[in-house]
């Protein structure tokens, strides 16, 4: 059984954010919406199945490119920060990166 992580969910800031890896994930997060509204649009004027669903798995392709590079930031600023931390943080960390992977792997 899996327990939830400490603080997960609030708003906490992330340590070290790489302003050209934000600006580029912004700029794909708005094609990405972009890519939803078509999807909205192809489903309203009744598009055919297979066309509607290859939209979706292209954003949702989209959408985990987003989330490698956000993960690449994470492990280089928040997890390296808490791992030389103190114990508590480090542990902390270990339990968050667990979760974290249990979330992504499915």
């Amino acid at each position: 059984m899996r327990t939830a992580v400490k603080g997960a969910g609030a708003a906490r800031k992330a340590h070290g954010v790489d302003a050209t890896g934000k600006s580029r994930n912004l700029a794909r997060l708005k094609r990405i919406e972009g890519q939803l509204r078509g999807i909205q649009k192809m489903v309203e004027e009744d598009r055919y199945c297979t066309d509607i669903l290859t939209q979706i798995s292209a954003a949702h392709e989209a959408l985990r490119s987003v989330g490698r590079e956000l993960m690449k930031n994470h492990l280089k600023h928040c997890a390296t920060a808490a791992l030389k931390g103190t114990e508590a943080q480090a542990e902390a960390m270990h339990e968050e990166l667990l979760e974290l992977m249990y979330k992504h792997a499915r």
